[in-house]
């Protein structure tokens, strides 16, 4: 991985994944924003539907990790939101990949859920539930994003509060102990799926290949095929041979199904 220098405070590329991600988000953040203004009882219905509580997910609440990423809730909250992603994820696709950043964004954003989940079932079932708290908004997944630039391009710097320059592996840490912290606070919860998002991220990048989910499952899928099709292969192999037998002929077959030309073999090793 080329090592890349300081970068200054300007807006990077807008396109592929990171304009998609920008722009889904901020197209769900004005419907739900007119849909608050035209009918503010049904909306907050719909809010409360979609954001991620571990209690309305365990009563079938299904797609509730798959939405509560879109929900946002404050103009200024949003905006921090969607300029990180901007800049995380185009910095990000540069070096990757479309797909690759649409894969570690999802699995930060998932990874978030999954650790709410996991610690309001743990503590209620050691009898010291943690307060459960909404989660909406897509942090978990931009700290998956800042996580993997830390790692993979720690060297990197970012203007801090736009005044201070930092690099990218301290600030990822700094979020990561800003985080650790909050666990002794009240939203224990809020802030072990922080980093839970996190850890989705690092594993992400650890564990799966550089050109992203899609090609990891379309190569899984050729590869099955292909040994699909070699198993017929070598099945037809063996009924010929034991056709071929019952005719008095003798043929044989290689491991991968194919013909041994025995005579072709003979004339090699006399030679």
């Amino acid at each position: 991985m080329r090592r890349l220098g300081s970068t200054p405070f300007a807006f990077p590329d807008f396109t592929g994944a990171t304009r998609r991600l920008v722009l889904v988000n901020l197209a769900t953040y004005f419907v739900l924003l007119l849909f608050q203004f035209a009918l503010p009882s049904a909306a907050n219905h719909v809010a409360n539907a979609l954001v991620f509580r571990p209690s309305d997910f365990l009563s079938g609440w299904l797609w509730q990790p798959l939405t509560y990423s879109f929900v946002h809730f404050g103009i200024l909250g949003t905006l921090f939101e969607l300029l990180s992603i901007w800049f995380l994820a185009a910095i990000l696709e540069a070096s990757h990949g479309a797909s690759w950043v649409n894969g570690l964004y999802a699995a930060s954003v998932l990874g978030t859920a999954v650790a709410a989940l996991a610690i309001y079932v743990v503590s209620g079932t050691l009898g010291s539930a943690v307060a459960e708290v909404p989660l909406y908004g897509c942090m978990g997944g931009i700290f998956g994003l800042l996580v993997a630039i830390g790692v993979l391009h720690g060297d990197m710097e970012f203007l801090m509060f736009f005044v201070v320059g930092i690099k990218a592996k301290y600030m990822a840490a700094i979020y990561a102990l800003i985080a650790v912290a909050m666990l002794f606070g009240a939203q224990k919860m809020y802030a072990f799926a922080q980093l839970g998002g996190a850890l989705a991220g690092l594993l992400y990048i650890r564990l799966l290949p550089k050109r992203g989910v899609s090609f990891f499952l379309s190569e899984g899928m050729y590869g099955m095929r292909n040994r699909y099709y070699r198993w017929k292969r070598r099945r037809a192999a063996r009924k010929f041979e034991v056709y071929m037998r019952k005719q008095g002929h003798t043929v044989r077959f290689d491991g991968q199904g194919r013909l041994i030309d025995e005579e072709q073999d003979d004339k090699k090793h006399w030679n």
